[in-house]
């Protein structure tokens, strides 16, 4: 994504080199003592909505302290821009048509397969992973987990426990989950072995419903409208065919809440099991927030482009109240880990497993290539001896974490994962030979959203996409002079030579990743 200037803090830039961790001793050398890892994950969260990258709609002040006393990549990109794929490709550090999890309605993850927790593990991390899972199988790799089934309830959720039990819990799952992983560290965890803990939070999924304290906040904010919201798609036939339009394809009742008796949509019966979970106290505090702003709505009868904007104002709130909750709780992890003075041998990380639309080309939800859903924030603060501090501009994806773990507990990365480690980036370097490209490989068609199956490869300047399957259009993007992606510049003349490199560079990728069906569909 192109963040500008604008929207950006100041950040710095540069990084001091890395510090020794041994010290002496008269009898002795100090070995270096393995750090803690706290991996922070969300679903759907976007850089747009944290104010360490983008200061026109919230204010994230506990994810902001990450990346103030850390770093900030400001390239950081997923393989697969959907769910379950980007956990799979992010646990095993490989593509998914190597981990073969393509997509949420088919797949079910290969708990068999090699996968960083397993390794850290192995080498004597206590592991735990808390939250959401959403792999179709049971965490594999872990002494603790505890998982929400599915995508999770916001309200009263339930939990499988390793013992295969389902158990309901009362309160919201954002604080619910940040309660579980702090009474990990506190209880169950061996204080003399190093620890990998995942935190892996429903928030900000779909249908962003907020804790009851935080209902009323942000309801006298008019967010502005993306320029390109009223996208008619010209010359991207696969853009224009996707029914994820907040206009046209956002539920009423379902995404909206404008809940009556009387009123009826495809995604009733949803929203009903939803609001059906919660307790007397909190449906009412419920009730009495939405039944109101319902009623004034019905009344108002808008149409047209006056109520494309209603339906993205109300959409923006409720994404930026589920969001309250999300930073506070970050915040709490954080203060946990200063107050038993575990910050300075700990690398947190806090990421999406991808980005989201916040109404650019009119839409919400991910899947695409393009930049919004492609990047994915991603801040790190690191433990002592890693002292690297503002922005990492270099090209990384997803792929790449599992790597970056093994490499800083001392865990030779095995050649079979895709990505590489991070580490020379934390430490400052910036080395000569990086990646110039990343690859991309969307599989999920037909299904919800009806966005095409896709690959393509995106470098620093130019993204080539290929759209396949039932369709068959190539695209072309120059991100310094359009990026917002709004304008397909494949086959026009002078981009023969542009286009030639590109198509070489993602043959070149596919085969190193072996990606046969893509392979397939490529022109000789």
């Amino acid at each position: 994504m192109a963040f500008t200037t604008s929207h950006m803090l100041p950040w710095l830039t540069g990084a001091t080199a890395l510090a020794s961790l041994t010290g002496c001793t008269t009898k002795q050398v100090q070995q270096p003592v393995r750090p803690n890892i706290v991996y922070i994950m969300t679903d759907d969260h976007t850089a747009q909505m944290m104010s360490c990258y983008d200061r026109r709609y919230v204010s994230t002040p506990n994810l902001d302290r990450i990346a103030a006393d850390g770093v900030r990549f400001t390239q950081s990109f997923v393989a697969n821009s959907l769910s379950g794929p980007s956990r799979a490709c992010i646990l095993t550090g490989k593509h998914s048509c190597a981990n073969r999890f393509f997509d949420n309605t088919t797949c079910v993850f290969d708990t068999t397969q090699l996968t960083y927790p397993k390794l850290l593990r192995k080498a004597g991390y206590q592991t735990a992973a808390i939250g959401k899972w959403h792999l179709e199988s049971l965490p594999s790799g872990f002494d603790f987990w505890k998982i929400v089934p599915g995508q999770g309830d916001y309200y009263n959720p339930s939990f499988i426990l390793q013992t295969g039990d389902t158990v309901r819990q009362e309160g919201y799952l954002t604080n619910l989950i940040t309660d579980e992983a702090i009474d990990w560290m506190e209880h169950r965890r061996n204080p003399d072995q190093p620890f990998c803990l995942l935190i892996h939070h429903k928030a900000q999924h779909r249908n962003w419903m907020a804790d009851t304290c935080h209902l009323a906040l942000y309801e006298d904010q008019e967010f502005p409208l993306p320029e390109n919201f009223f996208d008619d798609y010209e010359g991207r036939p696969a853009a224009e065919a996707a029914e994820m339009r907040i206009a046209r394809d956002m539920d009423l009742i379902y995404d909206l809440k404008m809940y009556q008796e009387n009123r009826q949509s495809r995604l009733r019966p949803n929203y009903e099991a939803f609001v059906g979970r919660m307790n007397k106290e909190q449906r009412a505090a419920w009730d009495a927030f939405y039944r109101p702003i319902a009623e004034e709505f019905y009344r108002s009868n808008l149409q047209g482009k006056e109520l494309a904007q209603w339906k993205f104002n109300r959409y923006m709130r409720d994404y930026a109240k589920t969001l309250r909750s999300l930073d506070e709780n970050v915040g709490r992890v954080l203060d946990y880990l200063e107050e038993h003075n575990l910050l300075d041998n700990t690398l947190v990380v806090y990421t999406s497993d991808q980005g989201f639309y916040m109404g650019e080309h009119g839409w919400f939800d991910k899947r695409f290539m393009y930049e919004e859903s492609m990047h994915t924030p991603l801040i790190m603060r690191l433990p002592k001896g890693y002292e690297a501090k503002g922005d990492i501009n270099e090209l990384v994806q997803n792929i790449d974490f599992g790597p970056t773990f093994l490499d800083l507990a001392g865990v030779q990365v095995p050649e079979e994962m895709h990505g590489v480690s991070l580490l020379p980036l934390l430490r400052g370097e910036h080395p000569k030979d990086w990646r110039k490209a990343l690859y991309y490989h969307f599989y999920e068609y037909p299904a919800e959203h009806m966005v095409k199956r896709h690959y393509g490869v995106r470098g620093q300047r130019y993204k080539l996409i290929h759209f396949y399957n039932d369709i068959d259009v190539w695209e072309l993007y120059d991100l310094q002079e359009d990026p917002t992606e709004m304008h397909n510049i494949y086959g026009q003349p002078g981009t023969e030579e542009i286009t030639a490199a590109l198509m070489k560079e993602l043959k070149r990728l596919q085969r190193q990743y072996n990606d046969t069906e893509a392979l397939a569909t490529m022109p000789e």
